[in-house]
């Protein structure tokens, strides 16, 4: 069986990455730009398609007839037409709990840095502004402890459970939300608009959906009274950009700290790289990259093995290598 990594370069460059039990033929590129005819022309004749972020369209899927499955390297799907491959015959793998211990450290790497300027005291060491001012500490910038704030938790998914554990480690109160507009499900949840405006640090893990594009956006950003920290290690697309800002700006939230942005790399144009340029104490950005510790991506590779040598097996007989 053929199959074709489109993105190897997505993955760390020397993880060990073997190829799946049933494949013979595997071809893998570092990166593949999103051109359709290129897609097709580097997958012809493959029955398996690897995937992280090259998307993969109704069109390259109905140029490829012995294609039987794409497997993502993620868990987003939305990169895939699933339409498409319903239609087709195709299956769409996607890969899920690989990274329970990376994004919720990661959730509180952003969290400690932002509640404590960490980026904007390294850089008060770095440009000589310590040494200037004369003084053994250096805090123009106030400190601010996890210990007895109350963290809300938008997304209750396998990660919002891990990071509510190490918030109850630090002595912090955690909210789950329950959806926008209903009521709580159980005495576990607490209304949406209550965890808005009771919470010292609100932390997005839900997925990205229809009902959550722009779910922090002017309006539910006015409601957040105690002008917490937000935290946005789900999607990009979660949090209106331009309406985060102006919150920033105005003194609705005390910072934003963040893993994703609505376009990714993030460019110049986007509202909170500029305001990145201007050095707010309690921004911080990463790259995307909170799922990605070495050992998320090796268990990711381990799970994605063991489904697709699942699937080869189990479809050895219908589909000829």
């Amino acid at each position: 069986m053929k199959a074709v990594f489109l993105d190897r370069g997505t993955f760390l460059e020397g993880l060990a990455l073997p190829k799946p039990q049933g494949i013979d033929e595997y071809q893998t590129f570092d990166e593949t730009p999103q051109d359709d005819q290129l897609i097709i022309e580097r997958c012809q004749g493959a029955q398996i398609i690897f995937t992280n972020k090259v998307k993969i369209s109704a069109e390259v899927i109905a140029a490829l007839p012995d294609l039987k499955l794409i497997q993502l390297t993620a868990t987003g799907m939305n990169n895939v037409d699933a339409d498409a491959c319903k239609k087709q015959g195709v299956e769409l793998y996607n890969v899920a709990g690989y990274a329970v211990k990376s994004v919720p450290e990661h959730t509180f790497m952003l969290m400690l840095a932002a509640l404590r300027s960490g980026v904007h005291y390294h850089n008060k060491v770095i440009d000589g502004s310590w040494e200037a001012s004369g003084n053994f500490s250096l805090m123009d910038v106030p400190l601010i402890d996890l210990e007895d704030t109350t963290l809300g938790i938008i997304g209750v998914g396998t990660i919002g459970k891990r990071v509510t554990e190490i918030a109850k480690a630090f002595g912090m109160t955690v909210l789950w939300a329950e959806y926008q507009g209903q009521a709580p499900r159980n005495d576990e949840y607490t209304d949406f608009d209550t965890v808005l405006e009771t919470s010292d640090v609100i932390s997005l893990h839900c997925p990205l959906t229809e009902k959550t594009a722009h779910l922090i956006n002017a309006d539910t950003l006015a409601k957040m009274s105690k002008k917490p920290l937000v935290v946005n290690v789900a999607r990009g697309g979660i949090v209106d950009s331009k309406a985060m800002v102006e919150a920033l700006e105005q003194g609705q939230v005390l910072g934003y700290a963040t893993d994703v942005f609505e376009q990714e790399p993030t460019t110049q144009e986007d509202p909170l790289w500029q305001l990145g340029q201007k050095n707010h104490p309690r921004l911080i950005f990463s790259p995307h990259n909170a799922w990605a510790s070495k050992a998320a991506q090796q268990k990711l590779w381990d799970i994605l093995t063991e489904q697709v040598s699942e699937f080869i097996t189990t479809h050895k007989h219908s589909v000829s290598s």
